[in-house]
């Protein structure tokens, strides 16, 4: 309430319009901020005419757009610094501010008047009494530096005497009812009066009965000091207080001189157009009571009209009838006591109605699936169709969908059932009085007739699936077109509400003064913004006060019920099918009930795909349960899951989602049908292995074409050429890329087996995995076996023979050899049908490639130790001795040329002389050793030239045998080097 201790203190104005006579001019006079400032609107007193009675304070209405000195913003660097100057002075003004700076006159301010003296004369006159009290205080009172010092002396002077005060006299908490603080204060020790200490304790008592009084006399003296300092601000406080309630006395005759004005002001422009308010109120209310009658003639029509809309099936009519109806008896009609029983009559009326129209809905789902199954998929009175579904939802029945749902199941189980009697007619060898069953009766069919049993099921399965796409998609876009007709309402209302508020020009100020108890607003909004406003939509809804029809509508000769209706907008849509349509806007249900309805009825979709296949697998588990599917060949296996997969993506394509039912019954059978592949060839390798000779054996022509259309890139097994007119005959050896490969008859029945297992992945892509791992046993079976009959002389008991050769070791190594070159062509093959997930199975063929390689360098290896034991057995008898060539020498050449004789026509001749070079390392390292056992050495002796002319004949001998003249044999390895 009161400034700051420097401001001086307010005079008291002398006349009773000092008030008024503050401030004549605002741009004449400056003065310092007063301590309350005049927020006193400029309002006159008295005399409207005479000046001295008007405020001269500023006023916030008058002064609010006056310039002032705060409205004197510039940016003063972005003024002074002028970036057209190219150099700077030394100056500090004219470095920092331009060269301009000292020598620019500055312009005077047409905002700022010109002040002369005649502007302080009045300050002078209020001034000069105050000047002259301060002069007299002045002699008084000592001056300010004498005042401060002493001031300063006496702070420190009392501070001095406060820091005497204990602390805990300071203490916010003190209290003496703390026995802790009263002993601290009065310690019991200056009150005892035993023995002879009386006195000097009395003494004691005194003394802290001194101290406790000095405390309180410096406390008291520094409270009159602080007292004394602010004795100024209270005194200016007091003051402030008159000047405030002088304030208040003006402002208060100032208010009372408005209301007398106001009141004129009321009484001349107001009750005229009040009057007019009042008469025009009363002319609507006139209309109104018109408009009810009107309004209740067309009401007590209702119930005829909607016994004539049910009788032709006009659900919805009847349906938007008794909805206006009910809406028009609760809002414009209420507390008619005529109309009392028509709302729960009008309320039986629906439910009756939503009765008949699920009834009505459930015989349209029958006699729409139950149609016979042609080629067309048209739907069955789509009009029919979109007026159930407009009436189903304006009666928020979400749950019809269920009804065609139920519908589903029975007819897919009829169209199973029919499809089976209409078959089992037609075949003469099934007597259906022996066999009543139908399931029984399916089972006595052979494959072709189940199959195409099968084939007709599915293609009457695919055209159920479109026709209910049909019927599905025309109810969601019944559903769509609601929901679009909700959105384009809310957009409107969203128009209309920022049209309102643009147009409405009503003072809100006004609407608050009534008359005889209505808002003037409620006449202005019935005699004028009602006639605008007519067209809208939802005015009945909006607001309970608003009525049914304009003044403009009262001349009208007629007023029915669609007039009464007319409130609700309605729209032309146009169904997929082309059917146009009508919607009302009072489908009272929300963005998020018809989004979920949309996607269930396309789960619906999805559920009669589900259903197709569930009735399918139930179709084929019922043939499967005397093994009837295990039993059938790779071909007809192949068409059936070639029929399977057909009908599995024509569902997926129809109904845009996959079903596993079927897939899973296929891959079940699937599996089953590999077990049963691979378990059949798996035996038949085994019989064959079982009874392979390993002699080679003779290609036939059909092998040969097998194996050149797997060198065209083809993996898989030739068509059976008609028989021609000659024979061509089979060939000694197999021809694989320009390689001959001389093989057994078992590994000419393995290639088609492999073949038939990529034919087979190709046939039916979902076994693929599965496939691979029966081909990978397969080939590491054939593999282990091949090597117990062979290189673990198996073969000896199995099949009887006598021995097992160097020409068998070389055909198994061959036959091996052969199996491993088409192994990266299968791994291609396998590859290209398998997911990227699935490339890690791959390395089945490689670890099966590793051990094919082991198993041949195994081969190798066993016909290299038999000439090793040969040579080791010959060579520890060699004597140097004539004649020569010895025995030993013949004997080891007779020997290595039927070791080229066995295998030299097996083998391809690079490994034929690596096999050599290997033998002939083994036969020089025997006969190094036995030299040095006798002693012999290369010093061109006796000894030493008989064991040259053996060894010339052994390197001549093997020279010449076929394939191996270029042979490097380096037979001086046989001499220990000289050190």
């Amino acid at each position: 309430m009161a400034s700051s201790h420097s401001s001086s203190p307010v005079p008291q104005s002398n006349s009773s319009d000092a008030f008024f006579k503050k401030e004549m001019d605002a741009t004449k006079r400056f003065r310092p901020a007063q301590s309350l400032p005049d927020v006193c609107p400029k309002e006159p007193t008295g005399n409207v005419g005479d000046p001295s009675n008007l405020c001269d304070s500023p006023s916030l209405v008058v002064d609010q757009q006056r310039w002032t000195i705060y409205h004197s913003k510039v940016n003063l660097p972005a003024a002074l610094n002028d970036p057209r100057l190219a150099k700077r002075e030394s100056d500090f003004f004219t470095k920092t501010w331009g060269v301009d700076f000292v020598d620019t006159e500055v312009t005077p301010s047409f905002y700022l008047p010109q002040i002369t003296k005649e502007h302080f004369a009045l300050y002078q006159q209020e001034i000069t009494p105050r000047e002259k009290v301060h002069e007299r205080c002045k002699n008084i009172c000592t001056p300010k530096d004498t005042f401060d010092r002493t001031l300063l002396h006496t702070h420190d002077k009392s501070r001095t005497d406060l820091e005497q005060v204990p602390k805990i006299f300071m203490k916010p908490d003190f209290a003496l009812e703390d026995s802790l603080t009263f002993n601290a204060v009065l310690p019991w020790s200056h009150f005892s009066t035993a023995g002879g200490k009386g006195n000097r304790d009395a003494a004691s008592s005194k003394l802290l009965q001194e101290k406790l009084s000095h405390y309180l006399d410096i406390v008291e003296v520094n409270i009159a000091h602080q007292i004394s300092l602010r004795s100024e601000a209270f005194f200016h406080a007091m003051t402030s207080q008159h000047e405030l309630q002088d304030y208040l006395r003006k402002t208060s005759q100032a208010v009372k001189l408005l209301r007398e004005k106001i009141s004129k002001i009321d009484k001349v422009m107001c009750e005229g157009s009040l009057r007019v308010l009042r008469l025009s109120l009363t002319r609507n209310n006139c209309m109104k009571a018109y408009n009810k009658l009107k309004l209740m003639a067309t009401v007590h029509q209702t119930q005829p009209t909607v016994q004539l809309l049910l009788s032709t099936s006009e659900f919805v009519g009847a349906l938007d009838l008794i909805a206006t109806t009910q809406e028009v008896l609760q809002q414009e009609l209420q507390g008619i006591h005529s109309f009392r029983h028509l709302g729960s009559q009008l309320c039986e009326l629906e439910k009756l109605i939503d009765k008949m129209m699920i009834a009505e809905f459930s015989t349209y789902a029958r006699n729409d699936l139950n149609r016979p199954l042609e080629d067309d998929c048209q739907i069955l009175e789509e009009e029919r169709l979109v007026s159930l579904v407009f009436g189903l939802l304006k009666q928020r029945k979400l749950n019809f969908y269920e009804i065609y749902g139920d519908e589903m199941i029975i007819t897919a189980k009829n169209i199973i059932k029919q499809c089976v009697v209409n078959t089992v007619s037609q075949i003469e060898e099934i007597d259906t009085e022996v066999v009543v069953k139908l399931a029984d009766q399916m089972r006595m069919m052979n494959f072709p007739q189940w199959f195409d049993l099968l084939k007709n099921i599915f293609s009457k399965f695919t055209i159920f699936l479109k026709r209910i796409k049909a019927t599905l998609n025309t109810i969601r876009s019944v559903v769509f077109l609601v929901l679009d007709k909700n959105q384009k309402t809310r957009d409107l209302e969203d128009t209309l509400q920022k049209n309102s508020a643009k147009d409405s020009t009503v003072d809100t100020e006004v609407a608050y003064l009534t008359h005889e108890g209505m808002f003037i607003s409620d006449a202005f909004s019935e005699g004028d913004l009602l006639p605008v406003a007519a067209d809208t939509t939802s005015q009945r809804n909006t607001s309970p006060n608003s009525e049914p029809c304009s003044s403009d509508s009262v001349s009208e000769p007629e007023c029915t019920t669609d007039s009464s209706s007319s409130k609700e907008q309605t729209s032309s849509s146009v169904t997929p099918g082309g059917v146009e349509m009508m919607i009302s806007d009072d489908m009272k249900l929300t963005d998020l009930e018809l989004v979920r309805l949309a996607n269930n009825i396309q789960e619906l979709l999805y559920n009669a795909s589900d259903i197709c296949h569930d009735r399918s697998v139930k179709f084929l588990m019922a043939r499967a349960k005397d093994g009837f599917l295990e039993k059938l060949n790779s071909n007809e296996f192949v068409a059936l899951s070639r029929l399977m997969e057909g009908f599995i993506l024509d569902t997926e394509q129809i109904c845009g989602r996959k079903s596993m039912s079927l897939r899973g019954a296929l891959q079940s059978q699937a599996n089953r049908f590999v077990n049963r592949f691979h378990e059949e060839r798996k035996t038949k390798l085994s019989l064959l292995l079982d009874n392979e000779r390993w002699k080679q054996a003779e290609v036939p022509a059909e092998f040969q074409d097998l194996v050149d259309s797997v060198s065209d890139g083809r993996i898989s097994l030739p068509e059976k050429k008609p028989a021609a007119t000659e024979e061509r005959k089979p060939t000694e050896f197999l021809i694989v890329e320009g390689q001959k490969y001389a093989t057994v008859g078992t590994v000419l029945l393995l290639i088609r087996i492999i073949l038939e297992y990529c034919q087979c992945v190709d046939n039916i892509p979902s076994i693929t995995t599965d496939m691979l791992t029966r081909l990978s046993d397969l080939l590491k079976y054939f593999n282990s076996r091949s090597c117990q009959l062979v290189l673990g002389a198996g073969a000896l008991q199995v099949v009887g023979l006598k021995t097992i050769t160097t020409k068998n070791l070389a055909l198994s190594s061959r036959c091996l050899q052969l199996i491993v070159h088409y192994i990266p062509i299968i791994r291609a093959h396998f590859e290209a049908r398998l997911q990227p997930k699935q490339f890690s199975m791959l390395r089945h063929f490689d670890h099966i490639t590793k051990d094919y390689h082991d198993h041949i360098a195994e081969i190798s290896a066993k016909l290299v130790a038999i000439m090793d034991s040969l040579f080791d057995k010959l060579l520890s008898k060699y004597e140097v001795k004539a004649p020569v060539p010895s025995a030993c020498f013949r004997n080891i050449c007779k020997q290595m040329a039927k070791m080229h004789e066995a295998i030299y026509d097996l083998l391809p001749e690079e490994q034929t002389q690596m096999l050599f070079l290997r033998i002939n390392a083994s036969y020089k390292l025997h006969l190094k050793r036995q030299l040095a056992h006798l002693n012999v050495v290369n010093d061109g002796g006796p000894l030493n030239g008989l064991v040259t002319s053996d060894v010339a004949f052994y390197t001549g001998n093997l020279q010449a045998l076929k394939g191996l003249n270029n042979l490097d044999l380096n037979m001086a390895e046989i001499w220990e080097q000289k050190r």
